[in-house]
């Protein structure tokens, strides 16, 4: 299938730049512009079309997301201490 979408891909390349005609590059009303816009977006959707999802993810046997678990309202505060020379600060765990 990749093998497959990188040969329609290479044709359809080969294609435009054969049917394209060069032109002398202008700076007036924005032609420039619109060509690099829509070479960026061309790119992106064919780079999209060819990396596929397939090889991404769990493999089989993967049967839906995790389930909610209510965890306890806890968290992390920093406290002052002495601890007998100097004060000192560390993190302790408060939970509600």
């Amino acid at each position: 299938m990749k093998k497959s979408l990188m040969a329609i891909a290479a044709a359809a390349t080969l294609a435009v730049s054969v049917l394209a005609a060069p032109q002398a590059a202008e700076a007036r009303g924005g032609r420039i512009a619109a060509g690099v816009a829509a070479g960026v977006i061309g790119g992106a959707l064919l780079g999209g079309a060819l990396a596929g999802p397939g090889y991404y993810g769990p493999g089989p046997g993967y049967y839906g997301g995790p389930a909610y678990v209510a965890a306890p309202d806890c968290y992390l505060q920093r406290q002052r201490f002495w601890d007998g020379y100097r004060w000192r600060v560390r993190r302790v765990q408060v939970c509600d």
